[in-house]
This record gives C-alpha cells, structure tokens and sequence, in this order.
C-alpha cells in the first residue's frame, strides 16, 4: 500500500514531501509510475529525494509538538501541493474552526482542480502552471519589468506571479558601481521625510531599465516576510546577473538563435562588450549599435544595464558571441529566430523560442515536445485559452508544429520539462498585448486602466471551476483575472459557467488591483471590502485630503514621542512628525495617543517614490476650509490659507503647506505691531495664517504675510500714494520700542517709524536723552518724511533740524534728479566701510564720501568718527549720469586766489568760456570747438595709439591713432605708425566729440563737462569733407574693408580700434596667414601696428566686431561641413596633456591630436612640447559628423611633406594591418587579462598576459604603464569584428633572437648570473638570468672558504649573485651552484678541488629545486650586475674592529663586526675609516687602484684577455666604484655600504661628491629604514663640520631636524662638536637644546650637558644648577636613578665634588629608603673607586678606607636584611679588605658575619619558642 500511494502522488515535484491523496489506492494507474523508480528498494535504499526527506522530517517534528502541547492530533491539510494557484491573498489557505463539515467542500473543490488534470496525469507529463511553491531556488523564469524602485526592480512572473531584484543582483559592473558610490558618500539613514530629497542620478535604475522590459531572471529563495505579521507575506527573491540567470550553460550550449542575458562591460564607439558570465573571462559578448533596437541609443546605455539578448552567431574560436537586443527583430519567429539545433536541453532557458510538437491538448492546457526530447507544457493561461475564450482542440490539433517561447523550469521535475506560453505578446516579445492586430498600445495597460479604478460593470466571459473568473474590464484585448479568493469577503467553495451568481454573462463591481505584464491580465477583485477601501496604495491618496486612521505605533528616541505611524488603509501608512500632533505643545503625548486608537488626519505631502506619507493631527489644518496649497503654479498674491512654522530666524520665520511648498514670512510682517524678536511671540510648529504678498513661480520662492489686507484702510492707501517725501507731517506718539518711536501721522491714521537717532542732530546722548522726554500721546510736529513703502505700508521719518531746514529750502535731496554737481547737501550717515562712508538722503537716494574726501584729522579715527544716522553736511563732488550714482566730499572749498588763477588757465571750468593761447590764434571760447570745427593742434606727446594735443591753455585733446591715415598706404612703419610725429608739431584736426577719460569712451559734443577733453581727427579725408560722418558699429558691413590699429593683446585674440569709438576683435588664428608669424603676436603685432582687416560678423546688440587679417579665399568660418580628410589648416592649442592636446579652429569646432598623430616617429611624440594658445599647422584625419568630433594630425609628413620619412606609418583601419606585421603603440588600458594598444585611429590591439614578454613576470603591471610606447608583433587580425591581436614577445618581433636558457644549455663549470629566489638554513635557491625559470641549490658549504656560513645572515631574497654549475643531474634536471671567491679565481687547484667540496653537501644537493622550463618560480629575472656576497665576507681577519664602548661624553655609530669594511662616520669625530692618511684609509683602498695612473694603464695597454674581476669582492671588498654601484643594486638600504662610499671618495679629496653620496642615500634609503637613514645624516653633519661651512652645517642640520628627531639629531651635532673640540658651539647648542626639549627630553641629556660642564667646562656651577631643573621637567620615576648618576658624577669626574656626592647619596638614601641594598652597594663602590683603596692616603688606614669600612658597618648593624643579602655583604666586605691588603679586617669581617649568623639563629629559635 505504501507504494502505491507514493506512485499516486508524485510528491517529488517542486521539492516538496508527497501528501496522502485520497482514494489514492483506487487508480493504480501505471502512468503515476517513473520507470526507473522501483517499488522495493534494493538495500534498505529510499526512493524520496532528499528535500523530500528533510520536509518530511520537519512536518513529522511539527506533529509532535502540536501533540504534545494540544493533546490533540495534529491536523493534516491533505490538499496543501494542489493548492498553489492562491497567489494574491492568504485568505484562502486560512483554518475553519468547522474543518469536519468542510473536509467534504475541500475535497469536492481538490477534485474540481484535479479534474482538467486526470487525463494528461495519465500519460505522465503533468500541465501545471508557475506558482509559489514549484518555484524553488535554482529555478529560473522570464519576466518582465512591472515597477522600478529606488533599490530594487519588480518583475511580473507568469500566473500572477511577482519577484523582487535587489540592486546587488543585477550586474557585477552595477555592484562594483554601487559600492564605489557607498565608500564614497556613506551610508545616509535620513528617518524623516524630505519632500525635496534628490534621487542619486548616476546610479538611478531608470536609467537602466523600461517598464515592459523581458528579462530572465534567477530565483534566490521564496521566503515569508514575517515582519509582516505572524505568518508573513510571500517574498520572491531575484536575480538578473547573467553568472546566475543563464547558470548551466556552458560555451558549447551557446547556440544561435538561443536567447542569453548579458550585462554592459563596456561601451565602445561602434557598440557594445557584453558580459554574458559563461565560459569565464575568456568568453564576451559583442552588440553592434544597429542590434540595439530603436528605442536605445548608444549615448545613453549605461554600463551594467542588462539585457536578454539574442545569439546571432559566434567568432571562428567561440570566444566572441554576436548579440541583438533588438525585441522586434529578436522577436519576430518568421524570420526563424527561434531554436532549431542545441547540443544539450540547458540550451532551453526562460526567454528562447522553440518549435513545439502538440502531443495532447487537454482543458487545462497543452503538452508537447521540442526536438522530440523535451517535454513541453502550456497552462490555461499562457496556452491562451484564458484570454481568447475559445476551447483548445478548436485552434490546435495534436501533431501540429507551433511556435512557443520557454518561460519556466521545473528543476525538480523527472524527466525535465519547461513551461512554455503561446501568448502573442510574449512569443514576439511585445510589452504588452495590442489592441488589435493592426493596431499597436502606445501606452501600458497600468495606465489606460488606472490601479485601484473602480469598473462598474464587469462582464464575466468565463468561469475556470477551481480557479477563478476572467470578465471584460472595458479595455479592448486585455481582459480581468478574479481569482476564487478574491471573488467575495467570504470563501466561495465552487464556482460555476451556468448557474451561480457568477456565471457567464453575469456583471459585477470590480476594483483593478494590478496588471501582470507577462500574463497580458488584469488583476481585480470583486470583494465588498476591497471596494469600499479608500485606498488600495500610496499614488491613490492626494495631498491635502482629509483621512481617518488609526496608530499603529509610536515611535520614541531619547528625548520621548517623536513621531506616530498611522495606518489610513491596508497597506498604507503615514508618518505623524512631532510638530504636528496638536495645535499646542504636548508635555505627555504618551497620554493622548495610543496604538490602535482612532485619529484624523490630513495629507501633508507623498514620497510615492519612498511609498512614504507625512501627515497632520492640527485641529486647524484638518477642520480648514482653506484652498490646499500643494503647488506653487496654482497660487497667486493676496491667496490666503494656513501654515506651519518650521523655523524661525532673527529676519523672520519659514511657513511650510502642503508638498514641497513653503513661504517666507519676514519678521516685518509678522504684526502690526513692532516685533523685536519673533522666537518671543512664535513657536516651532504653530499654525499661522499668512497671505501672499509676493510669489516667483520659477525661482519657486514666495513671500507671505501675518497682517490682515483690511489693517490699512483705502482712505490710509489714498494718503499714503499721496504722501510726498521731503513733506513735513504732524502725528501723536502711539508707542514707544527699543530704539524707535512710532508715530500715529495726523489726518491719516497711518503709523510712520522715527529712531531716537532722528530726533536731533547732536550726539547719541543727546538723543537718548531727547528720547526719554518723550511720551506716549505726545503731539510732534515739524516730522520730515524720509522714505515710505506702499506694499509694507512703511513711512520713516525725521525731525532732525538740519533736514529740517533742507526740506523748508527746498534743497533736500529727495531723488537723483535733485543732485548737483557743487551743491551743498545736508544727509545722514547709512553704513562705514573701509573704503568711505554711504551717505543717506531723502526716497533711498545714497552717496558715497569717499575716505580721501573726509577731513584729515578724522581719517585716523575709527569710523573716521562717524556712526548710524548720523547727522552730515558735505558738496557733491561728481556726478555719474549714466550710473546714477555721485560722489560727495567734505574738503574745504579751494582758496579765492588758486580759483583767479584755475579762471585764467581754463575759463572754460569756471564757466566764462574765455581761451587764453589758442593755437589757431582764432578761437576765443570754448564754445567754438564744436562738432566738426577745423582748428590747430600743437602735440603735447606722442604714445603707442594716440597723439595727446592742447588746443588753447588748459583745452586738452587727443587724436586717436585711427584719425590719422587714410589708408594703410600712408603708413612707413607698420609696426610704428605715429614714429615720424614729433612734440610741439601743429597739425590741422577736426573736432568729432570729447573723449571721457575716465571710461575711456567716445562721447558726443553735448556731453562736455568743465575740463572736457576734445576728440579730433586729423585725417585729410575729414578735414576735407563737408558733412562730417561719425562711423558706428550698425554702421558696418560684413565683408567691408577697413584700416585697423591695435589697441591690446591677449593670449587667444588681438583687439584693434577702426575709430575711437568702434573696437573689434581679430582671433589669433585670423591675424595672417603666415603661421609663423602667430608664434609671437607681440613681437609681429605690438600695440598701435597698422593692419588691414575684413569684416567677418558684426552683433550690433552686443556691441561685438569680428575681423579677420587673412586672405579673403581663407577668412570664412570654419564649420565641421567644411572640413575633409586631408585639408592642412592652422588651428590654436587649448589644451594640453599626456595624452593628447586639443586645437580650436573656431568658436564652435574644436579637435584632439592624439599620441599616435603626433608625430612620424613615435619615440619622439611629445604632447608636453606644446603650449596653450600656440598656434599650429595640422591636418584634417577623421571627421565624425554625427558625432561632431574632428581629430587631426600633426605629422610633418601630413602637413609639411609627403616625402618625409615615416618611422611609425599611419593605421586607420584593421585593413591596414597584416598578420606578421611589426608596429609599434602606445598602451591605451590595463587590464586583468592583458593590455590594451593604441595603433591609430580607433584601432586598438590586444595583448593577452601569455604574449607579454617571454619571461615569466609576477608583477607583470608593473613593467607596463599607460601611454608607454611599445612595439609588437600582428597575430591575429579580424576584420568583421575590428580586433587586432598582437604579441609583445622578443621572440616574435626580433629574428635574431636569443632564446632564454634551459636546462641543457647548463654545462658543469660554467659562470652564470642569477637572483637569489629563496633563503634556507642549509642554503639559497637561485635562478639563472636571462633563462626560463632555470633554477638550482647552492649549499651553503660552497658558498665561502673556511668556517660555514649561515646563509640566513649572508643572503636575502632578490640579491644578485654570481655562481658556478658545480654539479647536474639530468635525470632529477636539478643544477648544484658554487658561490665561493675561489670558483672565480684561475686557480687550477681551485677547479681540481671542486669535487671535493662537493662531497660534504651532497646529501643536501638530492633536496635540491628541479629545473625546468614551466616550472612555477615566483619571477623571472632580467640580468642587471654581478652581485656581492654578503658583507660579512668583506672583513678582513687581520683588522681591528671599532671598540663597543663610546667615547666618553659622545655618541658613536655603532656597527657589525661583520661588516667593519664598510666603516660609516663616527659621530664622535671624523673617523670613519680610521681617518684620512690613516693605515686604515690606505688599507681600505687597494694597492692596484692607488699605484696606477693614466700613463701607465696607456703603455700597459696590450691585447689581452679580460678577466671578470667580479668574483673578486668576496675576498677584497669593494675597491672602485663600479664596485659600490654594484653592491649598492642589491643592498641600496645599507648605510654601511652609502658610508664606506662616501670615504672613498673623500680618501680621493672629492668632498663634493661624497656629499652627492649622502644626498642620493638619503633619497634612495627607504623610509622605514630609519636606522640607515640616521646614520647617513649623522656623517653628513660630520662631512660638513669637518670640510663645510656653518652655513652649510646649519643647513643640513635644519634639514636633518625635518627627517628626523630633532633631539636625537641635536645630541648627534653636540657629541660632534665636542669631539672636535669646538666646546663653544656645543655649548650655545646644548643651551638651546635643553630650553627647547626641555619637557620631552630623557635623563640622558641632563647627564651628558652635565658631564660635559663638569668634565669638560669646568664649570660646577651649571653642571649642579642641571639637577633641580631635571626635577622640574622629568617624570618622578625618573629623579631616583637620575640623582644616583648625579652623584657617580661627582665621584668620577676629575673636577667633581666628592662631598656633594656623598650628600646626594645620603639624601637619596633618606629619601627612597635604606632597605636599597643595590644602592648602598653602588655608594660604597663609589667610594672604593675614588680612593677606598688606600691609593689616595698610602696607608691602610687611610681616611678613605675607613669612610668605606664606615660604609660596610652601617649596613651590617641594620636588621631586617634576609640572609641572602648579608652573605653577599659580607663577602663584598671581606673581598675589599683583602684587596687592601688588611688581614686583620678581613677577619674581623667574618667575625661579624658569624655573629649576624647565631644572633640570626637565635632569634628564629625565639620566635619558634
């Protein structure tokens, strides 16, 4: 029985556990059975998959416990795999507390579902429909694009179906993307909502993907949210990234005609590299721009955007994969794109059109057969058969060959089968269904048909028994689908076609609740309550209505209750901000809002992006009647409505309404009354009414007030338009502010403001004092009106009396008409600045009293003594009609005599008009200079660009440089046209107008001032002509002619004047054909040089003139439809870079010259040799007229000649390239799988990794940099996808190459050079230069002659070494090297003694690296020098090695007696090598280099055989300085090595170079070595101290201060100059040191600064002053150890004093305890040592001996000493007393230890009593 319920059921499928069927045992049909599945396991085996069996065992634990917690049985739910098709409510699968009456209904509705099913069941291949639970993770499926979010994609799944893309499952260019934006700008959690937050542009996904896009998609996991509720809402995880949504194809099931996804890698000029995720990095994708389809532009793909794409074929090798996007093309079956050969069924993905063979058509649908192997199933729904209505077997028969596209897997199912659909929409890959066949939607279903519309009446078409309703909505050829659950409140257990409510023909009430994409079907439902609910979502609720909700939770940070979460409607929410929970503040909101308690609530404003609502509880903005302000294009002045104060500032407050609009209230209209400070009358969050006063719809910007439009009558608007300023009014005073006085005027009513500062003219006292007398209802009058604004209803007024007294004369300024120049004007003072101070006067009118205007003695004063409002009497000094503006002054009038004799020099200024010396001895007036006079000039000088002349005394004028010739042909020196006018010449002119200096422009005649300067012509044309005609720029002519002058430069244009008054522009590149010329404009055009221009545009409303110099054939404007391949042309540089620079042609074109079209031969292409504004020769290249792109050439053999030699010949196509040819480029990019060449043009070469070099590089980037010129070999060249390939490799490119050495070109005895790879105890591993990872063993027997080195400590990885083959085994192919001096020398008992040396290592030789060609070494090495050894092998055993121990008040370098050869310098005195002329300096350098000199090498020269000395530095060390360029390549962090070589060269007198030394260690050391580092600056101190000068030594010291410690290197320098001898310098040194690091300084520089006063000074006196101030400045751990080395100082320096020493031991003694056993010891040995032993006194008993004896008593009669430390006491004792020679003490010594010993004993015994 149990197998045949496991055949009935085929639990199997989908993964999940077989449930028991009922009457399962009654159909033993054999079609429930799977062949190959047997009844009775063989061994105890299971038939159950292992999903099965896990399910299995989780339902069997979920039974138990509901046993054991209910004691009832557990209930089973036996039709739980059948109900599947409940996508979009959980109500159907909810318990019935009345299951036994149901279980009968629940068993008729499972045979209704099964019953379309028995007959396809029968014959084994079962038609199911895509649902949640057969969608498992690892499935895959087609959808389309429903909804793009900010952070995730929607996608519509068949059968109602909805999965969810997050922004980390689309692409890996997209990911990448991502993360680069988050490490870039954070993570931004903002909880509130912000109505004007901007999305992020560059990553937005609707840039990469459209509604209605298909896309396959991978299924990551179906769980349940249950954040939603206890059992939680279905969730579909996907993914689009091509790695997963095209998993199991391999590259041989990448077929054409299969569909695949691929993702943007790149986007190229001609279109675009796919990433398909198949076949690793070796395999890409290639979209052509025409393969796009129509509704994508090249411009606009982004990368990482995904696209399913359709194979339309494969590159010879397979690794390129032709791509088309194109849906119409991709789409359309007749065309045959749909699959006819694949090599495996993983070809049949979601998304690929197959030819399906009907094999039975049944009432849920159709099975069929592709390629008669896969099995083939169409539902009710995507066989069409939902949406057309017409039965099956009436459109197809069995055996018809039909198109269909793969939609689904079944990766459960056994055999495999795919879900298919016939849907036309989705066989030709339509967004949507058309309306007809003819006629296309230019629109989405989703918005023709609106989500949430209510549909009156509709139609139910058809009746699915089990399923659901499909009726007519109203939109033509896209019907509705009400699932069963959804058909009313209650649960309908059967519906019928003929009887029922719900039968065909029947109508309803329908509410649409969405619209799925891939089905072509509404979603609706006709439940009651769905109908009644207000709103199905967020976009159905509009801003400003009025909702009833209820809270559903509260939400609380540190400070309590900031914000509710109120729910309006299922699935709708909105967020209640604390500012808006009630009109006033609540102290306990806690108290008044609870969850689940019911509110109203109006609509702020919607997020539908965020699906985020804000809402407002405020009694006054929920019951308003108010208009709802929610956009600023609907509003208009004097609107009114409520606001919402948001923030307050001291101008005013902010007023936020609906949506994102918010006004400006300023404070001025916040009252009727003065407000001081609005934070004292408003709050945060409280409703106002405001009015609108202004509003700028485009800046969206609004201005609102509080005041009422009825405060100001139209009787007090009458008055106030009516109110004059300067007017005297009369008013009561209504009240009294801060600093200000508001008058109520009298007749009017209207209030106007007078500041305390107005009332008189005296000081701010005075006024203060004016303004206490002063009381409400006070009557004033005499009240000047100052200023008034009728839209703020604002009058200022003043009863200042010298404002007064103006306003009565009528000489109140009250607007710019009313100023003079000379008046004399009463005002008061606005603002001080640096510069002068702004005088107010009466309607707004400002002047400016300049700081050289003012009197003298207040120019010193802060604010030049001026303040606010005050008071200010000045003369207008000038005035700027044009600006209106005018400058005042406060200078006394000039006196009456400079006045008579200013009249008698220029009349003219003063008024009379009266010429005094007129040059043409005529003119008596000013006033005969009129527009065309013709007089005499005489020439006062002669400039650049003009003649300055006089016509009379004191009548200036001048004569612009364009006034002077006639044509070009009167001119002798071009660049000098005025050169032959002289000073004092008179010459005829004509008066054209006057010239303003001050703005340097051409003014009419009636513009003459007091002291005008004439404009005159001196041209004979002019002085010719009757009628005078003044040229104008409207009046010139495009192509005209004219002589121009140049009047300045630039670096892009020279500007040149046609008359005084018409200037005009001429470009560089139009200055003169001659492009040598434009190399240096001010040298062939300097300022006032004479060209003749064209006009070549004229902008009379900018004032702008374009000129050209040129030939007219060349003038014309270039535009990009002008130019040809070819065509040499000038052009300008604008730009400059490594790469490229840019040259300008005109305003509007503009193009690159890039690396390759530099230059003939590549090596010399240089974009840097370029300078902006250079003007150039090039040649058109390329022109891209679509795209508008130019790119030009500067190749001399484009531009000069064709003859000229070509190094590097021009590719602009892959037709130019043959396979073998040799070219040369440079790299474009550097990839992970190659690099990428530049050849020309758009022709880019790529170099796979494999075919960079012949040797193995392990850091193969860093030998290749972008723009390196590169030469390479053509290897593949394809035309039809424009690839070239190409090889860097020396073997293909050079015939003579030398292939690298393997290990039979290895012979015993030969010299290789090589790099250490490894380093191990028993030897190094080394690979031979210039081989293919040739490698052996060096053992380190044979690495040098005597004791056995570690080669740990002689070697490290990289060193340069040169060895010898000693030994090869061809069988192991391993290599034995010698490393010993001894194999370089021509010693033949060396060579004899080889095997000898080889029998101690040969155990070690077997461990040994095999040698082979591919064998995996970390790099391979280029050969550079022969390396060294290491130094420990440069001693020599016959010389000394410098002493451990420093020299006394120094600091000394220390170094390795390993490496004592390479001797640094020593800190404490110039002697780094034993010092110059030393032994050691001669020893250092050998006899061979110090005897030979030139002329001996020159007669000693003779043909002999040149021996490689290399091996040499084992032995000798370094010995010239090849040989420490040498050393120094495999050791450059070696101060050792930078020392010694910095010896040599001063042991050869070159100071100079050893400091070149110094400078190249430093920079070449690396920065960690800071060891290294220091000890180099340390010698260079020492070089400069000893040869330089104290500049330089300050110099370097500064410098060495900046590297390093600046205490260390101060105590370096002091050690230095004491050891010289130079105690001064170390003093001032050490006096600086010890003040500077005073608080960060250590013991140690106390002690030394005190040694050396002490010891080397003399000076007592500093050196005791040293230890207090110790004290002071370092920690207190510290002064016990530093007093005791004070003390010891005392003791051992010649001039220290003994008894101070004895007085700081005992103080320390006192101090620190006298249980210090080890301090005690140190004072009695510095006693001893300074002459505790009898040296001092000559006798046994001298005074010194017993002061140690004193000493030793002291300790021995203290107790608490613990046996230990007597022992070592007394036996210190009994050794002094020995040494001293006294018998007698040293007894008495041991008598007193035996007595310390039984007193000991016996009180122990005492104690134990």
């Amino acid at each position: 029985m149990a197998s045949t319920k496991r055949k009935s059921a085929p639990s199997h499928e989908n993964g999940r556990t077989g449930k028991k069927q009922k009457k399962a045992t009654s159909d033993p049909s054999p079609a429930f059975l799977r062949q190959d599945e047997p009844s009775f396991p063989r061994g105890g085996a299971t038939v159950l998959t292992p999903l099965e069996q896990k399910q299995i065992q989780i339902q069997a634990k979920d039974d138990v416990l509901f046993e054991q917690t209910t004691g009832k049985k557990a209930p089973r739910n036996e039709y739980e795999d059948e109900e599947n098709e409940a996508q979009l409510s959980d109500n159907v699968e909810a318990a019935s507390a009345k299951a036994p009456r149901k279980a009968k209904s629940k068993n008729k509705l499972r045979n209704a579902r099964l019953a379309s099913n028995v007959e396809d069941m029968k014959n084994g291949v079962r038609i199911e429909g895509l649902s949640y639970r057969r969608l498992v993770p690892g499935s895959t499926v087609l959808g389309q694009v429903a909804q793009i979010n900010q952070y995730d994609l929607a996608l519509s799944l068949p059968n109602n179906l909805t999965g969810f893309v997050p922004i980390t499952s689309i692409s890996n260019s997209y990911t990448k993307a991502v993360e680069a934006l988050a490490r870039l700008e954070g993570e931004d959690e903002d909880n509130h909502i912000n109505d004007t937050e901007p999305e992020n542009k560059v990553l937005d996904l609707k840039s990469y993907f459209v509604i209605g896009q298909y896309l396959r998609a991978y299924v990551v996991s179906t769980e349940r949210d249950t954040a939603q509720g206890t059992k939680g809402r279905r969730h579909i995880e996907l993914s689009i990234n091509p790695r997963q949504a095209n998993a199991g194809l391999e590259r041989s099931s990448l077929v054409v005609h299969s569909m695949v996804q691929a993702s943007v890698k790149s986007v190229e000029d001609h279109g675009l590299v796919m990433d398909l995720g198949v076949g690793g990095d070796t395999v890409r994708g290639f979209m052509s721009s025409k393969e796009m389809g129509s509704n994508l532009e090249l411009s606009q793909i982004q990368e990482g955007a995904v696209y399913l794409c359709l194979i339309t074929g494969l590159s010879s090798n397979g690794n390129i994969v032709k791509l088309s996007a194109d849906p119409q093309g991709s789409g359309n079956l007749k065309k045959g794109h749909f699959l006819t050969d694949a090599p495996t069924i993983d070809c049949f993905l979601p998304g690929t059109a197959v030819e399906c063979l009907v094999t039975e058509i049944t009432a849920s649908g159709i099975v069929g057969k592709a390629m008669g192997l896969l099995d083939l199933t169409a539902d009710i729904v995507h066989s069409g058969s939902a949406a057309s209505g017409r039965d099956l077997k009436d459109k197809y028969s069995v055996g018809d060959k039909i198109k269909a596209r793969v939609i689904c897997t079944f990766p459960d199912a056994e055999p495999s089968k795919r879900g298919i659909s016939l849907l036309e929409h989705n066989l030709f890959f339509q967004s949507w269904p058309t309306s007809t066949k003819s006629e296309a939607r230019t629109k989405p279903p989703a918005e023709s048909l609106a989500i949430s519309t209510i549909v009156p009446e509709a139609k139910v078409v058809k009746v699915e028994p089990g399923f659901g309703l499909l009726v007519d909505v109203g939109v033509k050829g896209i019907r509705g689908y009400v699932h069963i659950s959804r058909i009313a409140d209650r649960k309908i257990e059967s519906i019928a076609a003929d009887t029922g409510p719900y039968k065909v023909g029947s109508t309803h009430a329908a509410r649409i609740i969405g619209y799925n994409y891939m089905d072509g079907l509404y979603i609706v439902s006709l439940e009651p309550k769905i109908l009644a609910q207000p709103f199905l979502s967020v976009d159905d609720v509009e801003v400003g209505q009025v909702t009833k909700g209820s809270i559903q939770k509260l939400l609380v940070n540190e400070n309590g209750i900031n914000g509710l979460i109120v729910s309006i409607a299922e699935g709708v929410t909105g967020l209640v901000p604390e500012l808006h929970f009630s009109d006033i503040h609540l102290q306990h909101p806690e108290r008044k809002f609870k969850e689940g308690a019911s509110v109203t609530a109006r609509v702020l404003s919607k997020l539908p992006a965020k699906r985020q609502l804000r809402l407002t509880l405020k009694k006054t903005l929920v019951n308003s009647d108010s208009a709802i302000w929610s956009s600023y294009d609907t509003l208009k002045s004097n609107a009114e409505a409520p606001g919402t104060i948001v923030k307050i500032m001291s101008s005013g407050a902010v007023v936020q309404f609906y949506g994102p609009v918010r006004g400006f209230l300023p404070v001025s209209e916040m009252s009727e009354s003065y407000i001081d400070d609005p934070t004292k009358h408003f709050r945060t969050g409280q409703v106002v009414k405001v009015r609108i006063m202004s509003i700028d719809q485009a800046e969206r910007r609004m201005i609102v007030s509080c005041k009422a439009p009825t405060a100001v009558s139209t009787n007090q608007q009458e008055h106030l338009r009516s109110l004059a300023i300067g007017s005297l009014v009369t008013g009561m005073v209504s009240e009294r502010v801060k600093d200000e006085i508001i008058i109520q005027l009298e007749g009017s009513g209207l209030k106007a403001i007078l500041p305390f500062e107005h009332l008189i003219d005296g000081s701010t006292q005075k006024s203060s004092s004016a303004a206490k007398r002063i009381r409400v209802g006070q009557n004033m009058s005499d009240l000047v009106v100052l200023d008034k604004a009728e839209g703020k209803h604002l009058i200022r007024i003043s009863s200042k009396p010298s404002l007064l007294k103006a306003a009565r004369s009528g000489k109140l300024i009250k607007s710019f008409e009313d100023v003079h120049e000379g008046a004399e004007v009463d005002g008061y003072v606005n603002n001080v600045t640096a510069t002068g101070v702004f005088v107010h006067f009466a309607g707004g009118t400002t002047g400016l009293l300049l700081k050289t205007q003012l009197p003298d003695d207040a120019i010193s004063l802060p604010d030049f003594g001026m303040r606010r409002n005050q008071s200010i009497s000045a003369r207008v000094l000038s005035v700027d009609h044009a600006q209106e503006r005018f400058l005042l002054t406060m200078k006394p009038k000039p006196a009456l005599k400079e006045e008579a004799t200013e009249a008698r020099e220029a009349r003219s200024s003063l008024g009379d008009g009266l010429l005094s010396d007129p040059v043409d001895g005529i003119s008596s007036s000013i006033d005969d200079f009129s527009f065309g006079k013709i007089t005499k000039a005489r020439i006062n000088s002669v400039k650049d660009t003009q003649l300055n002349v006089h016509l009379a005394n004191g009548v200036q004028g001048r004569i612009d440089v364009s006034e002077v010739f006639d044509s070009i042909n009167d001119i002798k020196d071009r660049k000098n046209p005025l050169k032959p006018f002289r000073s004092k010449q008179v010459l005829p002119v004509r008066v054209l107008g006057v010239f303003d200096s001050r703005n340097h422009r051409f003014l009419p005649i009636t513009h003459r001032g007091k002291a005008p300067v004439f404009e005159l012509s001196a041209k004979s044309s002019d002085l010719d002509s009757v009628d005078l005609n003044i040229l104008t720029v409207d009046k010139i002519q495009v192509e005209s002619m004219h002589l121009v002058f140049v009047n300045n430069l630039s670096d892009d244009c020279v500007w040149v004047n046609i008359s005084p008054n018409v200037r005009g522009r001429i470009k560089a590149l139009e200055l003169s054909d001659d492009i040598s010329v434009l190399k240096d404009l001010k040298r062939h055009f300097p300022v006032g040089s004479a060209l003749k221009a064209r006009v070549i545009n004229v902008d009379v409303a900018n004032n702008r003139l374009d000129l050209s110099a040129r030939s007219a054939s060349s003038t014309k404007t270039l535009t990009i439809n002008d130019l040809s391949s070819g065509l040499v042309i000038p052009g300008r540089v604008t730009k400059v870079n490594e790469r490229q620079i840019m040259v300008q042609l005109s305003e509007t074109l503009s193009g690159s010259v890039n690396l390759v079209d530099l230059a003939d031969d590549y090596s010399k292409a240089d974009p840097t040799v370029y300078e902006k504004n250079q003007v150039i020769r090039i040649c058109v290249k390329f022109v891209d007229s679509p795209n508008k792109r130019v790119f030009f050439s500067t190749r001399p053999s484009r531009v000069l000649s064709s003859s000229l030699p070509v190094e590097d010949r021009e590719i602009n196509s892959v037709s130019d390239l043959r396979v073998n040819d040799i070219v040369r480029g440079f790299i474009k990019n550097v990839v992970d799988t190659g690099v990428f060449i530049s050849l020309g043009g758009n022709i880019t070469a790529f170099v796979r990794v494999s075919d960079l070099s012949d040797l193995y590089l392990k850091d193969w980037k860093s030998h290749f940099q972008i723009d390196q010129l590169v030469k390479g070999k053509v290897m593949d060249v394809d035309t039809a996808l424009n690839q070239v390939q190409m090889s860097l490799k020396n073997s293909h490119i050079d015939k003579k190459y030398k292939p690298p050495l393997t290990f039979t070109d290895m012979t015993i005895g030969q010299i290789i050079t090589g790099k250490i790879r490894k380093v191990e105890d028993y030897g190094v591993f080394i690979v031979v230069d210039n081989s293919a990872n040739v490698s052996g063993l060096c053992h380190k027997t044979q690495m040098a002659g005597g004791r056995t080195p570690d080669p740990q400590k002689l070697y490290e990885e990289g060193d340069l070494v040169k060895a010898k083959v000693l030994k090869l085994d061809p069988e192991k192919r391993r290599i034995s090297f010698g490393l010993k001096a001894s194999f370089f020398k021509p010693d033949a008992a060396a060579e004899n003694n080889i095997e000898d040396d080889l029998m101690a290592s040969e155990s070690y030789i077997a461990n040994g690296v095999s040698s082979s060609e591919n064998s995996g070494m970390d790099e391979a090495i280029n050969m550079l020098n022969t390396e060294a050894a290491e130094e420990t092998e440069l001693v020599d055993d016959n010389q000394d090695t410098d002493s451990d121990t420093p020299d006394e008040g120094g600091v000394t370098i220390y170094e390795d007696s390993t490496q004592t050869t390479h001797q640094g310098l020593d800190a404490g005195g110039f002697d780094w090598t034993g010092g110059l002329g030393s032994s050691k300096s001669q020893d250092f350098l050998p006899e061979s280099d110090t005897e030979r000199s030139p002329l001996k090498k020159k007669k000693r020269r003779k043909a002999q055989i040149q021996i490689d000395h290399t091996g040499d530095l084992d032995t000798y060390g370094p010995q010239s300085m090849d040989d420490y360029e040498r050393l120094l390549l495999g050791q450059p962090n070696s101060s050792v090595l930078w020392l010694g070589y910095m010896a040599f060269h001063l042991q050869l007198s070159e100071v100079d170079k050893a400091r070149e030394i110094a400078e190249r260690a430093l920079r070449t050391i690396h920065i960690q070595e800071q060891d290294d580092k220091l000890n180099v600056w340390v010698a260079l101190l020492n070089l400069e101290n000893t040869y330089g000068t104290e500049e330089t030594l300050d110099e370097t010291f500064k410098r060495a201060c900046q590297h390093c410690d600046g205490l260390d290197m101060s105590e370096r320098l002091i050690s230095i100059f004491i050891q010289s001898g130079q105690h001064d310098r170390a003093d001032a040194l050490l006096t600086s040191t010890l003040s500077k690091y005073s608080s960060s300084s250590s013991p140690s520089l106390y002690l030394n600064a005190a040694t050396f006063y002490l010891t080397t000074m003399n000076q007592r006196a500093r050196a005791h002053a040293l230890l207090p101030r110790a004290m002071q400045s370092l920690p207190v751990y510290t002064h016990a150890d530093l007093t005791k080395q004070f003390a010891l100082l005392e003791f051992s320096s010649p001039n220290g004093d003994p008894e101070r020493g004895r007085t700081l031991f005992e103080n320390l003694l006192s101090t620190v305890g006298s249980r210090k056993l080890d301090l005690w010891s140190v004072y009695v040995d510095a006693e001893v040592k300074r002459g505790g032993e009898g040296k001092n006194t000559g006798a046994v008993g001298g005074e010194d001996a017993e002061r140690v004896r004193g000493l030793f008593e002291r300790v021995s009669k203290m107790s608490g000493w613990k046996a230990r430390q007597m022992k070592f006491w007394f036996g210190k004792w009994a050794s002094w007393e020995k040494k001293i020679g006294d018998e007698t003490g040293r007894k008495r010594v041991e008598g007193l230890a035996e007595e310390w010993v039984r007193r000991k004993g016996e009180e122990k015994e005492s104690v134990n009593g």
